[in-house]
């Protein structure tokens, strides 16, 4: 119940018990509520048997007394003084067990907490894979009493739960359960508004299996984020004219629909801006730290410019929700999944559902449920009765829960739905790596693909299901020292990851890590590298909202995620609710209407006339009439007129044309826009950064090639091409024997691998040699292949795609130097838009940590720092040297980027110095 009762009295249990695991005869010290991995550093991993106790005090009454607990992970034992009292299955949801009237009153209370694992010989029945773990499978297991254990007296006949259904109609539907009805017992039902002044009332006799009443609130006020209005029951028991029992319930008139491709809260649209919430916490794994932390992370996700939580595959504690009531946040709830689909799973995975909405039916901040995330745990692709399943589930839910949406399965590639009320799906692409990838995908799944839902002729789709992008996202990296203990000592999840990304995703020695590296010179400090990592993830966050919201059928997006989980870096918040470095610029970018520069490059030459179509999206808001949008750039600027606008729609308003001005140097500039109501109140508000380029003499360098293409390429960039002997640099496209015997002889040698050679291992094209031949044969050829670093360069070219250095989920941190010759390119050190036409799509592998500091140009790390790859680097050999690349410079005609042009000038000239001393005088600031 949600408010204490003058008929009721409660003792809390919460605080220091005693613990021992498994056979371990020593007891040790805990705090409860607390999973027993967070108590207990050396347990972070154990499944297993937790066996807690503690000496209790029960009351002294004739009233019944239970023992109340809000979860137990995963089957819990409950014993007084060596007696059995109960048993409960089922690691996310409370269960209370009644104390026999004839127990002592001082008594010891043991509470055995089993999480099975894998172990199907010791837990066949329920091994770990077949009950509901959710995150668990991922983030690490949770044992024992992770929530609040409590003491509660109660008269023996009392009101064992109060169900409320309300509309925006203002009709409350309440349903009462009694547990040992009274004689001529009857429930009183008083409806109170916010400030607890009573609206109505009702009363009716007790029935077996529950009371059911109607109550009706004139004009009511609907709940809703920007008014979390509560109403509360106060609910009276009476038997033979008397009192017995009263509690009090809270909820609130609300409405939720999908209706004809739209989201409707209260009958109006809904734009739903949402986010991943895995619910883990700093130090109590998935046990909060108290209800001030769950108001503070609110109020942050709603300054954050968020409406809704995803909270992904977990029963959070029951206070989640009541501080989403009271502040006012949509929440979008799952059941915990399973690893394997058995009977017994299925079973569990109902009876995990029907329990949730006993416990958090009444909360009208939840407004949809999903059954299955991501086919985790059931086998659409290739099982009819899985599909069957759970089309069938689909229909139980919604038969229990009407007013909620209700997702099947919330899909990515290759599963799909089978029914559902949100046509929802999930992708992940890096930005600006994949940028073209990430509009073809949103633009196809705008126009409601058949990839979303089965291809078996087995599914269910109406059409009209509201369309939602509910996963996608872009990794940053936290403060690891914002996170450590007083005394220095990191977080234990620090530790936790290794397992995942081939290792890319294990947090320990991050900073030693960037400082092998040489990021910490890269980026001006590790607090620099860690600074562009963050900025770095709000560019790419802002170009995945603004190319969504360009598309009117998408009705919202969650992003992933609210914030980071352990090794998972990829939060908007930190673990520890530690905002990010763009946290107060953020809500202008997730907002219910937004500005859409649509821009085909960001990077241009001075002189040019850009012209960007400007389009404003709504969302659940509208523009009234009289709406101004004023915009500047360099000096220009102006006002547009923008007509009134409905909500969910795009409409474009003007077209901008923007002169780029002359420059002596590249920079920057933004371009600033902001929409203003008639009473000039600020509506929206955009600033997107266009990088400007000088333009240049004719380069100085003498270049040779014996590509022809290249000789054409380089000759309409200004170059004097000229013959190999008197060029200042070769360039080619890779390296054979010959060109490694002129390197040596004094020779300065340009590789330009970008992938338009031939799919191999290295940068040499001619065969190197095998080892024996009486070794294993691994080709059409005797012998093993020879190692590539006994060759020079000693280098490994490596394609992106289809490894971790694609960079879609695990985030990849590209980067530029922006010393010396550079430093002609703006921004940085991390690739921005500007680089969109000549981001690498191939990595150059094989340098030694030491070769970071002066010798890599330009590189990427994946994750916390691991996998580092050059895509800009250098190496001598005898007289000469070799410079080597993967940057895409001729994607474009010559000249035609001036990303491309500028960057081949600044490495040619690198490649054509003598020394590599003076690009290495100064360092960057690590500004973005």
């Amino acid at each position: 119940m949600a408010d204490p009762s003058p008929f009721r009295t409660v003792q809390w249990l919460d605080g220091p018990w005693e613990f021992r695991f498994g056979d371990d005869p020593a007891w040790r010290a805990v705090s409860v509520p607390n999973p027993w991995q967070a108590s207990c550093p050396d347990l972070r991993d154990r499944f297993g048997l937790g066996r807690y106790r503690r000496r209790v005090t029960l009351p002294d009454t004739m009233d019944m007394v239970v023992l109340r607990f809000g979860a137990a992970s995963e089957i819990a034992t409950v014993r007084l003084d060596g007696r059995e009292l109960g048993r409960h299955e089922g690691g996310y949801l409370p269960f209370e067990i009644v104390v026999p009237p004839e127990a002592p009153r001082d008594a010891l209370l043991e509470v055995d907490t089993l999480q099975p694992s894998l172990d199907e010989a010791t837990y066949p029945d329920r091994p770990f894979p077949e009950y509901p773990h959710g995150k668990q499978s991922w983030y690490g297991p949770l044992g024992g009493l992770w929530q609040s254990v409590m003491v509660e007296t109660r008269p023996l006949s009392h009101i064992a739960h109060v169900a409320v259904r309300a509309g925006m109609d203002g009709v409350a539907f309440v349903t009462i359960e009694v547990a040992q009805v009274p004689r001529n017992g009857i429930v009183r039902v008083a409806l109170l508004d916010r400030h607890g002044a009573a609206v109505t009332h009702a009363q009716g006799a007790l029935r077996e299996g529950g009371t059911s009443l109607s109550l009706a609130a004139q004009s009511p006020d609907l709940w809703s984020p920007d008014d979390p209005v509560l109403y509360s029951l106060e609910v009276t028991l009476e038997g033979e004219g008397r009192a017995l029992d009263r509690v009090t319930e809270t909820f609130g008139f609300r409405s939720i629909e999908a209706l004809d491709g739209k989201l409707l809260l209260n009958g109006k649209p809904l734009y739903l801006r949402g986010a991943l919430d895995q619910d883990y916490y700093p130090d109590g794994i998935c046990t909060p730290p108290s209800t001030a932390f769950l108001e503070d992370q609110i109020r942050k996700a709603k300054a954050l410019g968020l409406n809704c939580l995803r909270c992904h595959m977990k029963v959070p504690d029951p206070r989640y929700h009541a501080v989403a009531d009271r502040l006012g946040m949509l929440i979008w709830t799952e059941i915990p999944n399973v690893a394997q689909f058995t009977a017994r799973s299925a079973a569990r995975l109902r009876d995990t559902f029907a329990g949730i909405l006993r416990r958090d039916g009444n909360h009208p901040s939840i407004i949809c449920w999903t059954i299955i995330n991501e086919d985790w745990g059931t086998r659409l692709v290739e099982d009819a009765d899985h599909r069957a399943w759970l089309a069938e589930t689909y229909d139980w839910v919604k038969a229990l829960d009407p007013t909620r949406l209700v997702v099947d399965n919330s899909p990515c590639l290759p599963n799909f739905h089978v029914k559902t009320d949100i046509d929802d799906y999930h992708y992940y692409r890096g930005i600006p790596e994949r940028r073209a990838e990430w509009d073809a995908l949103t633009a196809d799944f705008a126009n409601r693909p058949d990839w979303s839902f089965t291809p078996h002729g087995d599914g269910q789709r109406t059409g009209r299901e509201p369309m939602v992008v509910s996963e996608f996202g872009v990794w940053g990296l936290p403060h690891p020292r914002t996170m450590h203990a007083a005394d220095g000592a990191e977080p234990a999840w620090m530790e936790s990851g290794p397992f995942w990304g081939d290792g890319a995703a294990y947090p320990h020695g991050v900073e030693s890590r960037a400082a092998a590296l040489s990021l910490d010179r890269a980026f001006g400090s590790f607090d620099g590298f860690i600074d562009a990592a963050q900025w770095h993830q709000f560019q790419g966050l802002k170009y995945q909202i603004e190319s969504m919201r360009a598309q009117a059928s998408i009705m919202g997006y969650v992003i992933t995620e609210f914030t980071d989980v352990h090794w998972e870096a990829n939060g908007l918040l930190d673990l520890a609710r530690n905002p990010r470095v763009f946290h107060d610029r953020f809500a202008s970018v997730n907002a219910d209407v937004v500005l859409l520069p649509r821009l085909e490059r960001w990077a241009f030459w001075e002189g040019e006339t850009v012209s960007v179509p400007l389009r404003v999206a709504t969302g659940g808001a509208k523009i009234p009439a009289g709406a101004m949008l004023e915009w500047r750039f360099a000096g220009q600027g102006g006002q547009v007129p923008v007509p009134a606008m409905p909500p969910t729609v795009v409409e474009q308003v003007t077209i901008l044309d923007l002169d780029i001005p002359a420059t002596t140097m590249s920079e920057r500039i933004p371009l600033s826009l902001t929409l203003r109501d008639p009473s000039g109140a600020i509506l929206a508000s955009n600033t997107e950064p266009l990088a400007c380029y000088p333009r240049s003499a004719a380069p100085p360098e003498r270049v040779a090639s014996p590509d022809p293409v290249l000789r054409a390429y380089l000759a309409a960039l200004g170059y004097a091409v000229v013959a190999p002997e008197i060029a200042d640099v070769l360039v080619t496209r890779d390296l054979d024997a010959a060109d490694v015997e002129a390197i040596r002889q004094g020779r300065h040698v340009l590789v330009l691998a970008d992938g338009h050679t031939p799919k191999r291992p290295s940068l040499r094209a001619d065969e190197l040699p095998r080892e024996p031949p009486f070794l294993p044969v691994v080709d059409a050829r005797p012998g093993l292949p020879a190692a590539t670093h006994h060759f020079f360069p000693g280098l490994g070219l490596v394609e992106r795609h289809g490894t971790l250095w694609r960079g879609d989920w695990i985030g990849n941190f590209s980067w530029l130097r922006r010393t010396g010759a550079f430093a002609a390119l703006p921004g940085g050190p991390m690739l921005d838009l500007g680089f969109d036409r000549v981001v690498p799509h191939h990595v150059l592998t094989g340098l030694q940590p030491w070769e970071w500091e002066t010798r890599v140009q330009a590189g990427v790390v994946v994750g916390w720092a691991h996998k580092p790859a050059a895509t800009l680097c250098e190496r001598p050999f005898g007289a000469g040297r070799l410079v080597a690349t993967t940057f895409r410079l001729m994607e474009d005609p010559a000249g035609q980027d001036p990303v491309a042009a500028t960057l081949m000038r600044a490495i040619i000239e690198t490649a054509a110095s003598p020394s590599h001393a003076a690009r290495t005088a100064s360092e960057p600031s690590g500004k973005e």
